[in-house]
């Protein structure tokens, strides 16, 4: 898994992906404290994932292995919207203090 922030949206008119409703994000790779790194990805968002959140989500051929994937051409794929990271027992991230 991937942690990252959502930066923005990606709109395409014409697209060979075939899932039905797709919604892209440009998601920018960050660090467990939320600091961006500068590296970008285009997602599929399979959870609703909105401006600023934190995310993780998968790279690669794992992507074709959801439901609403399988089979489908997608490189990356939003799986979750993160809430909290602990790392060795302190808090080092909390969507609720951005």
């Amino acid at each position: 898994m991937i942690l990252g922030k959502i930066v923005g949206t990606v709109v395409c008119t014409q697209r060979a992906d075939n899932v039905e409703g797709a919604r892209f994000m440009l998601v920018e790779k960050c660090d467990q404290h939320g600091t961006t790194t500068g590296e970008f990805h285009v997602a599929l968002d399979q959870v609703g994932a909105g401006p600023g959140e934190v995310i993780f989500m998968s790279n690669g051929s794992p992507n074709r292995q959801t439901e609403r994937t399988f089979d489908k051409p997608i490189d990356a794929s939003i799986l979750g919207i993160v809430d909290m990271i602990d790392e060795s027992g302190k808090v080092v991230y909390s969507k609720e203090q951005g």
